[in-house]
């Protein structure tokens, strides 16, 4: 059998208590970022988020500058200080969409919002993680309020704002708000993920067209979502308003604190049986066949014959698959290991289950996989993360992916499907035998993430968006009252 290896907490020694501290200081936006992120497709009426920032920045004064006296730069956010906000989650779980829009709760919260959730779907018997993710949300301030009866429909109807959090969330305007739908849509923001097709059925989307704006996380998907709706559908997208997401404070403290990297890689690479000078190539990612993972270790295997035929002088190579779950013994899921046994790779591969935990994995590989499938992710947060730590990504050229990593400079792009199988492996030959480029490219990618994925760009963006937002429904509000 391939080797088998549980979460991350069982490989950390208990007389290295501190080095817990390290991992939990992470927000929970990092914690589970391999866990699935819904992918979508792109838009006509797509409005560049650069622009409207450089538009406001046009009409408003630059903030004081703050190097001189040490102060903390204001947050682009403090505008929306005292404003009631509803946050609309289909669900609540350890997924990308969730854990985004808990995310945005707390930086409103920051600034003095007054910030609302409610969760659409919820499953009858208790749940330890939205237990968990609830109080975290209480602890931080957010009110956590049932999506049905009257006390959902007067939140709804005072708040400034409502964010719908995926596709799926527009089932609940008209099973809750019923005849108040029009005088809610105007103050809609639509928060977009998704990139499959089932997501573009009426019964969803229907709303979309009247809403105030619609929010997604890449130009691809965004122009995908414009196409699909026109072309399909016969509804016209609202302003859409493209938003890269950025890494959080904490994720980047941890990469940027050489200690803390070294004493996770060490402890992964104990955990793993594998040596400091061997190679990792990892897919960290919910494993289902829209991921990848059986093309990855197609490709993984290639590579290792590759480098046998031509001899090449290579360190060991070692693949690791992170966010199996064998409790759940899928069909997809035994189908990986029995590809793993039956090419007689057992030494070379591992699966991790799901853990809580991404950054160690992080600081211990030194290549990240992301090899999404089909249209590729929506955004996909975890190759900005792997590019904090100074890893080299190779990723599929599809949907967000194409966004953030530059093609030769901070990492490799193949096909999808089996086209891709074997440009894949020998990208993964390259990095192998090319230490430099290996480096180069890691911390090519890093800087890019300095410049353009981190928590204050991502919400200087939003913020942007949302003063448009407000801007529209303010204007519509007024306009009805005439």
């Amino acid at each position: 059998m391939a080797r088998q290896h549980s979460s991350a907490a069982s490989w950390v020694p208990l007389q290295r208590r501190w080095l817990l501290a390290i991992i939990f200081m992470l927000s929970v936006t990092t914690l589970v970022a391999f866990f699935s992120r819904s992918g979508i497709d792109p838009c006509d009426r797509t409005t560049t988020v650069e622009h409207l920032v450089q538009k406001r920045a046009q009409k408003s004064p630059a903030p004081p500058a703050v190097a001189v006296t040490g102060r903390a730069e204001p947050s682009p956010l403090s505008f929306m200080k005292s404003k009631l906000v509803l946050l609309v989650s289909h669900e609540l779980s350890l997924s990308g969409g969730p854990l985004l829009l808990m995310e945005l709760a707390f930086l409103l919260r920051g600034v003095g919002t007054e910030v609302y959730w409610m969760t659409i779907q919820k499953p009858l018997e208790e749940d330890g993680v939205i237990y968990n993710l609830e109080q975290k949300m209480l602890d931080r301030g957010v009110q956590v309020l049932s999506a049905k009866g009257q006390g959902a429909l007067d939140t709804t109807l005072k708040s400034d704002l409502v964010v719908l959090n995926t596709a799926v969330a527009g089932k609940w305007l008209d099973a809750v708000l019923k005849e108040n739908v029009p005088r809610v849509l105007p103050k809609v923001l639509w928060w977009i993920h998704e990139m499959r097709g089932h997501y573009f059925k009426s019964d969803y989307v229907k709303h979309l067209p009247l809403v105030a704006g619609a929010m997604i996380d890449s130009h691809v998907t965004a122009e995908y979502w414009n196409n699909r709706t026109r072309e399909r559908m016969r509804i016209k997208m609202p302003e859409t308003y493209v938003v890269h997401l950025g890494n959080s404070k904490e994720l980047m403290e941890v990469a940027e604190d050489s200690v803390a990297k070294r004493v996770l890689r060490e402890h992964v690479r104990e955990s793993l049986g594998v040596r400091n000078e061997d190679l990792l190539f990892a897919i960290i990612n919910s494993v289902s066949r829209g991921k990848g993972q059986d093309l990855f270790l197609h490709a993984f295997y290639e590579s290792l014959q590759l480098i046998q035929e031509k001899k090449l002088q290579v360190p060991p190579i070692h693949a690791i698959v992170v966010g199996s779950d064998m409790s759940a013994q899928t069909k997809f899921e035994t189908e990986l290991r029995n590809f793993v046994t039956s090419k007689k790779i057992q030494d070379r591969v591992h699966f991790v289950n799901k853990t809580l935990t991404v950054a160690p994995f992080l600081a211990a590989i030194d290549v990240l996989v992301q090899n999404s499938q089909a249209r590729g992710e929506c955004f996909g947060r975890i190759t900005i993360e792997a590019m904090a730590f100074q890893l080299p990504v190779l990723g599929t050229a599809a949907g967000g992916t194409t966004e953030i990593v530059v093609n030769g400079t901070t990492g490799l792009l193949h096909q999808v499907g089996k086209e891709g199988v074997t440009p894949l492996a020998n990208n993964i030959v390259k990095l192998a035998t090319h230490v430099e480029r290996r480096l180069t490219m890691g911390k090519r990618g890093y800087q890019r993430v300095k410049e353009r994925f981190l928590e204050h760009h991502m919400a200087r963006r939003i913020s942007a968006v949302l003063k448009e937002v407000l801007r529209k429904s303010k204007s519509r509000a007024h306009s009805n009252m005439l």
